[in-house]
Formats: C-alpha cells, structure tokens, sequence
C-alpha cells in the first residue's frame, strides 16, 4: 500500500509537471509549482485518465489513451487552479 501511494505521487508530479510544461507555466529558470504539479497531476490523472482509457474501451490499464487522458486532465486543474489563484490575487 505505501508503494502504492509513494507511486501515485511520482505519477502526480510527472503528469502535473508535464501540463505546467505545456502551459508555459514556469515560474523562473525552470522552477515549477510542485505542489500544484502533485496535485493537478494526481486529480488530473485520476478524472482523464479514467474517462479516456474507459472512451478507448482500455479499461484501467497504462495505454496511451490514459497517459494521454491525464495529462490533459492535469492540463484543465492547471488553468482551474491559476484562474482561481488570479481572482483571489
């Protein structure tokens, strides 16, 4: 089970880091949010990752459909939580 999540988090962080990539979100000389990578990776992947794997009929499996599914997944909680973090500040 600790594997488990010490797995999921990694998985979180790379994913994450991968959208904030995309988005161009870096903050200065390549430093990311890594705490907005964890958790916009981890949710990201959790909702794109299933709904693409089960839209390609993969089930929960490591395809591409859900690599693919969450990074875009992660992509939308980025731009969820920057529009959030700009209404606030």
């Amino acid at each position: 089970m600790g594997l488990f999540l010490i797995g999921m988090l990694i998985w979180g962080m790379a994913i994450g880091w991968v959208a904030q990539m995309i988005l161009g979100k870096s903050r200065k000389a390549g430093q990311y949010d890594w705490l907005q990578a964890i958790i916009a990776g981890t949710a990201g992947s959790f909702v794109g990752g299933a709904i693409g794997s089960l839209l390609a009929g993969e089930g929960f499996e490591l395809r591409s459909s859900g690599i693919i599914g969450s990074i875009i997944g992660a992509i939308i909680v980025v731009q969820v939580w920057n529009a959030i973090a700009a209404r606030r500040g």
